[in-house]
């Protein structure tokens, strides 16, 4: 979902065409009788990318999906015409709906969201009569393994948690939510269903909110890393969560929980530091692909002055030798000119959305700051 972020929010910027194309009988062919290799086999140089001084052309291509873009309207064309004598290919024009994400393209930008299957959801489960909720989780409500009514049939707590968290592709307000929900999986309980249905409510008040991709000219990615440390009463794990945008839009974000208990705070907000600089890494290099030149340094924000001393700092010592190697690898980077590090106060921290719950007023502050948007009335298709 990164790369396919990054290749709108590109389109976009650059003001280049969005085409949606299909392939025919995708599933019906023989079983393939020759070797299909992964990975290049030795002696065999791979093909260039696909651009010359002055094309580009860029096609992503999910089983029989696949979006095409690029800023010659031409080549893309005869890359249509191609593509049909090889594969018989059904053009559906401009692109519309991916994945079962509704891509709404206007002069001001475009809209990433899934507001048809929120709103089949909330038909699903027989919420659209129901009220509405500011937030997804009640900060107040501490939720608890092995507390609560076990319940009779646990398919209907993973169905919607399942369906929850194909949201998340758009719906980055929901990202800690149902990640905290996710932990329930194999024993879930009546607070925990409660809980999930808490999120429909939440879901009711805005079907439409989805990410805006910025039409601004600006490539400059700017990333933001936290940590909620020991915030799991189980298992005293941490959970770390990242955000990165491209010029406003938001490309990249994670959540998960940390394999390994910290000792202290800081150890857990470097460990988060590690993994943002980890995919800051990754996605410079996507970069060089269709060549797009970005700006570096990439601003990394943390609201751990700790954390950033220690990536600053070439002398290791007690306190930080458990997390050496981690050190190593952000502070490779830093001196390298990939990151550089800022503080940033805990009030303006943007990633708390994906490490804590919130309030419903902070909350909704964070999603406006975090480039989540709602789509217009006039182009909910008459949902």
């Amino acid at each position: 979902m990164t790369s396919i972020r990054f290749i709108l929010g590109t389109a976009v910027k650059q003001g280049w065409g969005l085409y949606q194309l299909d392939v025919n009988n995708a599933f019906l062919h023989r079983n393939l009788d020759e070797k299909v290799y992964m990975k290049f086999p030795a002696g065999v140089t791979p093909p260039s990318p696909m651009h010359t001084d002055s094309s580009i052309s860029i096609v992503v291509v999910y089983v029989d999906d696949i979006l095409l873009t690029g800023n010659d309207n031409a080549e893309l064309c005869a890359l249509k015409d191609f593509l049909n004598q090889e594969f018989k290919i059904k053009d559906l024009g401009d692109l519309y709906f991916f994945l079962g994400m509704e891509v709404l393209r206007e002069p001001y930008g475009l809209i990433l969201c899934q507001q048809k299957f929120t709103i089949d959801l909330l038909a699903e489960f027989d919420c659209l009569h129901l009220t509405t909720v500011s937030s997804p989780v009640d900060p107040s409500v501490k939720l608890l393994a092995k507390t609560g009514e076990p319940l009779h049939d646990p398919t209907l707590y993973r169905h919607l948690l399942g369906k929850l968290n194909y949201l998340t592709h758009t719906r980055a307000d929901l990202c800690f939510t149902v990640q905290h929900l996710s932990q329930n999986m194999q024993d879930p309980r009546a607070p925990h269903l409660a809980a999930a249905f808490r999120v429909l409510h939440y879901l009711l008040k805005d079907p439409g909110l989805g990410l805006f991709m910025s039409p601004s000219s600006s490539f400059q990615l700017l990333a933001f890393c936290d940590s909620d440390w020991r915030t799991c009463p189980d298992s005293r794990r941490s959970v770390r969560g990242f955000y990165i945008s491209l010029g406003s839009s938001p490309i990249s974000s994670k959540f998960k929980k940390q394999y390994a208990i910290s000792l202290r705070s800081a150890e857990a907000e470097y460990r988060s530091m590690r993994r943002v600089v980890a995919e800051l890494t990754w996605l410079v290099r996507l970069f060089d692909d269709p060549s797009i030149p970005i700006s570096l340094p990439v601003p990394l924000h943390s609201d751990s002055q700790a954390a950033i001393h220690i990536a600053k700092n070439p002398v290791f010592h007690e306190r930080t030798k458990h997390v050496e190697i981690d050190c190593h690898f952000v502070r490779q980077q830093f001196l390298a000119g990939l990151i550089s590090l800022s503080y940033v106060r805990s009030a303006s921290q943007l990633a708390d959305l994906f490490t804590k719950s919130l309030t419903g007023p902070l909350h909704h502050n964070l999603l406006r700051k975090l480039g989540v948007s709602s789509s217009p009335s006039n182009l909910r298709r008459g949902v």
